[in-house]
């Protein structure tokens, strides 16, 4: 109520305010129409007064001329007051410009003022003009008279006519009821102002900030100012309208306002209390409501009872209020699935981290396993010993590719695919997999764009949750696996974070098994978390679902209930190139001799040297070096070099700088890159094209095929691009 209250009292006194600001805009616009009215009477009245001069003039230089120039002529003007009539200042100048007679009928006008603004007035050749005596201002007019036709040569002299003007200014007070002040140079000559605001308004003046509003003795006028000459001293005149005079009415007027104002607000008092009971309980209602919102209370109640604006006010906080609490817990949702992906990087990246290392542990463990199988004898009791240090060798080399997988960090050979035709391959073996009491079911989407990823890597996506599926049906159910054309828009794209809208092909995989409970369905894709006994599952078969999904660009998504199955949708974004023929089998059984340097860099004494041991065993030449300093001086002391095998991360110098180097002094120079994982392929052109790309653990056949491909093959431009996306 007393808020009603202050709200009408302050739009009551500010119309009041906004009415006298138009009535003092109004008076401020009278005062200069009134000020400009005055200034054009002062312009009338001169200009009457020149016409006047002019004709006194012509008078006396007729009378001059007549007694051919006679000074004396002018004394006996001035004395005749029918001849001077409205002269105040009668002076006589010869052809040369030099006063030979002055006569005043006011102050003294000194001798040597007058001959100094005569020169200059006719210097200006001016025939009207404003002369100062030093006590008084005069309006003059300058007369030439001739001896016979007006000529230069027959120039008698000049007659000047002038006429005072009164330094209280009487006749335009007579005339015009605003004040007027004449102003030569910096000092007041004339005015109607009172001595003391004369005084102030001269002092105002010296100070030459010019204002159109001053204030004197406490009373505002605004000024208006013309030039009459110009010069060092230059003459005008200033014309003064007082507002305390124009705005005195006004006072009646705001006293009345005022007894507006306070009925007003009585009459509003009296308002707010009647409706008070209508409406402030309501609002109290709401402003409660809005309270216990602000403190996460989404359930204090709000009553919106009948149609006016608070009911309909009160409806909407409701709303509003529901809607808060959606996004809330949207917002919940949304950073629980930031915490799961920051989650998942962290132990992705400590997976890459492990698997780097270990992979060159697998490759010497790997490498001297099958130095010992071509050794050993069918009959040798170590044979099945090295046997099962090849199996276990193998197994860790997948699991360590899985854990790159998971960590997006295993090399890929991406390809434009058909998915339709890799599924429909894949469904002989899939029907394997599948048990007789699970009814499989393939739905190829109709005119399917084109992927691009490893297709390798897309088979292993494949099996991993047709797998998986199965294992979720152990009585039977159904299990569909279907591909579609999808367009993403922002609805969609928002229901399934971190997609992004575009074009994409949806593989799905669907089945009618016991599902997961949101507990699990957040951790299914961390490496080693299964739901299943141990020793069936490894854990990391969603895990490397995520990694090659994330690598190739896509994003996966699960939607899953206890008893309503799961749905896993994976979504690759579509290319517009052209799908990829199958590439030429590379690869070469070991077996004969071959020739040629192979310089091999690795700062793994154990790996290089089990490298070159297995390059010495297909016949060729090889050096050895553990840097790239190293294997520069190498290659110096060194014949030719055919093929460089070098690891990517070594100390001293990287294996991609050292391939540029001996790249540039060794055209037919072929290279072939090792590594355990990508973490380096950046795509920045670091890599030389052309160049091959040998991933670790490795083993004798995969390193001399290697070998053997790249000095047998002549690589296409962009080549080494492919093999290191």
């Amino acid at each position: 109520m007393v808020s009603l209250a202050v709200v009408i009292a302050g739009l009551t006194w500010a119309t009041l305010f906004i009415v006298r600001r138009t009535a003092e805009e109004r008076v401020q616009r009278e005062i200069q129409e009134e000020s400009q009215n005055a200034m054009k009477t002062f312009q009338v009245l001169q200009q009457g007064h020149v016409i006047a001069l002019m004709h006194k003039a012509d008078l006396l230089a007729s009378l001059v001329t007549l007694r051919n120039g006679d000074p004396a002529a002018i004394e006996d003007v001035g004395r005749d007051p029918w001849q001077s009539e409205e002269c105040d200042l009668l002076v006589l100048a010869d052809a040369s410009g030099r006063i030979v007679a002055l006569h005043t009928t006011m102050d003294e006008f000194p001798m040597a003022r007058a001959q100094e603004v005569l020169s200059h007035a006719l210097k200006e050749r001016n025939t009207t003009g404003w002369w100062y005596s030093g006590t008084r201002l005069y309006q003059v007019v300058l007369k030439p008279f001739y001896t016979g036709t007006p000529a230069r040569n027959n120039l008698l002299g000049t007659v000047i006519v002038g006429r005072g003007i009164d330094p209280e200014a009487t006749e335009l007070r007579r005339v015009s009821s605003s004040h007027v002040v004449f102003r030569y140079g910096n000092d007041i000559v004339a005015s109607t102002l009172s001595l003391f605001k004369q005084q102030e308004f001269a002092t105002e003046l010296r100070s030459g900030n010019w204002k159109e509003q001053v204030t004197l003795d406490g009373e505002r006028f605004f000024a208006s100012s013309v030039e009459l000459t110009s010069g060092a001293k230059p003459v005008s005149i200033i014309v003064l309208k007082s507002y305390n005079e124009a705005l005195a009415y006004l006072e009646k007027q705001n006293q009345l306002l005022g007894g507006l104002g306070i009925l007003a607000v009585l009459a509003g008092g009296v308002f707010v209390f009647v409706i008070s009971d209508r409406f402030t309980r309501p609002l109290a209602r709401l402003v409660e409501g809005v309270q216990a919102l602000e403190k996460g209370d989404f359930s204090y109640p709000v009553e919106a009872k009948g149609s006016d604006e608070v009911a309909h006010v009160s409806r909407a906080f409701d709303r509003m209020r529901n809607t808060l609490k959606s996004d809330e817990s949207q917002k919940h949702q949304l950073e629980e699935q930031l915490r799961q992906a920051q989650k998942m990087e962290a132990v992705g990246r400590l997976a890459g981290g492990v698997a780097h290392d270990f992979n060159n542990l697998l490759t010497i463990i790997k490498g001297h396993g099958d130095l010992m199988l071509d050794k050993l004898q069918a009959s040798d009791p170590l044979q099945r010993n090295a046997n099962q240090i090849e199996k276990a060798a193998n197994r860790a080399a997948s699991l360590t590719r899985q854990l790159l997988a998971f960590s997006r960090m295993q090399v890929l050979e991406p390809k434009v695919l058909d998915l339709n035709a890799l599924v429909a391959e894949m469904c002989s073996l899939l029907k394997r997999l599948v048990r007789e009491d699970i009814s499989f079911t393939f739905k190829a989407g109709e005119s399917l764009g084109r992927v691009k990823a490893d297709p390798g890597q897309i088979e292993q996506v494949i099996m991993n949750l047709t797998v998986n599926a199965c294992d979720a049906m152990p009585t039977g159910g159904k299990l569909v696996v279907e591909t579609r054309n999808v367009c993403v828009d922002e609805a969609l794209a928002k229901t399934r974070p971190p997609l992004l809208p575009g074009d994409y092909i949806r593989l799905t995989v669907e089945d009618s098994g016991h599902g997961m409970d949101a507990a699990t369905k957040e951790r299914i894709f961390e490496p080693f978390f299964t739901t299943k006994e141990l020793g069936k599952g490894t854990g990391l078969g969603l895990a490397t679902v995520y990694g090659v999904v994330k690598q190739s660009g896509g994003c996966i998504w699960v939607e899953s209930e206890p008893g309503k199955g799961t749905r896993f949708e994976v979504y690759l974004p579509v290319v517009q190139e052209a799908e990829e023929g199958a590439s030429p089998e590379a690869a070469r059984k070991n077996g004969t001799h071959h020739s040629g340097a192979v310089l091999i860099v690795e700062d793994e004494e154990a790996v290089r040297e089990l490298a070159a041991e297995f390059m010495k065993s297909a016949g060729y030449k090889v050096l050895t070096a553990s840097d790239g300093v190293e294997a520069l001086a190498v290659a110096k002391r060194s014949g030719p070099i055919r093929v460089l095998v070098t690891d990517i991360v070594m100390p001293n110098m990287r294996g991609p700088e050292l391939a540029k180097l001996l790249k540039a002094s060794r055209k037919d120079l072929k290279i072939i890159y090792m590594s355990g994982y990508l973490e380096f392929n950046k795509g920045d052109g670091e890599f030389l094209e052309g160049s091959y790309f040998l991933q670790k653990p490795f083993s004798r056949d995969s390193l001399v095929s290697k070998v053997d491909e790249a000095l047998k093959q002549k690589r296409v431009p962009g080549g080494a691009v492919q093999q290191l996306v």
